[in-house]
């Protein structure tokens, strides 16, 4: 009954036989991600995610589930020899994804066996990337990374991005992240968060937003902005909001219920779950949302809809979105659309030709989307009595 489960890992003969499936992933509260048996048939490799990183574990046919590696990072399990020693891919938050040796019968170092970016970042100064926890409503804890500029002097101000994941059911990680580092670069702080309804924490964490999404996450959105702020080094004329897909819901969703940011980038949103469920390729997930369908009960569908509090948004807003997208399809950026510029609030549509879902898939897309988002955001001062101002208009 819930919109999301943790899956557990079974076995079952290949004889079939439902009485003879035997769980064997325990009470393992993540999700098991690449699942890959050992040679000997003694059990199954497999990759989860908790709290941010990835790591990889070993669930035996009899005697229960183990972790094999630890660390901050993000590594795969992709193959093992005889001797125990595995291959797979890594990255954290200052490299890029490079093979990797490891070894799986006992702990030890993870080795890289290839620099594939080292020609790209020679010589480039990265943003550091801090970890952050904080406290949210219903004493919830949220976990989120700050991306600084490169030479990041504690005692300036600069402008702030908030970048929201889509899903809702995924999760931002210790993984290098190219556009994070390249609006560093630009002289931005990133802010982006796992709120409640990410992946990684538990099922109870996950489950925060259950049957109610936009929710709480909101909340834990706008507490990880607040801790941020008081650090004392965030220009809080200059606060930015984005995100894609299930980041498309939030921002939309954050610009109809606050004023604090002076500019948007809405990408591929979800904003009208009634006409979503009759446009997207995946309609059994858009209701699994809701608890009654639509047609039995409309209230809750309309009140998580960003499109009805439109009404009170007064940010300026970049809205980005695949032509071809199936997932959240471009009549759901339209609509949004034509409700802001019939409300009169500052709108640029930008639909990408020959991208599905998302803005991102070609390189030169990839690239066009961040230049167009930091060009937006540039534009906009939030003055303290909350009017917005353009570059034009400021002093």
């Amino acid at each position: 009954g819930h919109s999301y489960t943790v899956s557990d890992m079974w076995v079952i003969p290949i004889t079939g036989g439902a009485g003879d499936m035997r769980k064997i992933s325990g009470d393992l509260d993540r999700d098991p991600i690449n699942m890959k048996w050992a040679p000997d048939g003694s059990g199954v490799f497999f990759d989860t995610d908790d709290r941010g990183a990835r790591n990889i574990q070993f669930a035996a046919i009899v005697g229960g589930v183990k972790p094999l590696t630890t660390g901050r990072h993000m590594l795969t399990f992709d193959s093992v020899s005889k001797d125990g020693i595995a291959a797979g891919i890594a990255s954290d938050l200052d490299h890029p994804q490079d093979v990797v040796k490891y070894s799986v019968r006992q702990p030890g170092p993870v080795t890289r066996l290839t620099d594939v970016n080292g020609d790209v970042l020679q010589g480039i100064q990265l943003g550091k990337s801090e970890e952050i926890t904080y406290t949210s409503t219903g004493n919830a804890k949220v976990m989120a990374w700050v991306v600084k500029p490169p030479s990041f002097d504690p005692a300036k101000k600069y402008p702030l991005i908030l970048e929201i994941h889509g899903g809702p059911f995924g999760n931002y990680n210790v993984g290098f992240n190219y556009m994070f580092q390249n609006f560093a670069a630009n002289g931005f702080v990133v802010l982006v968060t796992n709120p409640r309804g990410s992946t990684g924490y538990g099922s109870e964490f996950i489950n925060g937003i259950d049957h109610n999404y936009p929710g709480p996450d909101y909340d834990d959105l706008m507490a990880g902005v607040d801790a941020v702020v008081g650090k004392g080094y965030i220009d809080t004329s200059r606060m930015y909001v984005s995100g894609c897909s299930g980041g498309g819901v939030l921002s939309s969703w954050v610009i109809g219920h606050t004023d604090r940011f002076a500019a948007a980038a809405v990408r591929c949103p979800v904003i009208d779950w009634l006409s979503m469920a009759g446009h997207t390729d995946v309609p059994l997930f858009t209701y699994s949302f809701f608890k009654k369908p639509f047609w039995e009960d409309p209230s809750d569908w309309l009140s998580h809809s960003s499109l009805m509090s439109v009404g009170k948004v007064t940010t300026p807003t970049l809205l980005m979105t695949g032509v071809l997208d199936r997932r959240t399809p471009m009549p759901q950026t339209e609509e949004y659309y034509s409700a802001l510029k019939v409300k009169g609030v500052p709108a640029k549509l930008l639909q990408f030709a020959e991208e599905y879902h998302g803005t991102g898939s070609k390189p030169s897309n990839y690239i066009r989307t961040q230049l167009y988002m930091m060009s937006w955001f540039n534009k906009y001062t939030r003055q303290v009595s909350g009017k917005i101002s353009t570059a034009a208009e400021q002093p």
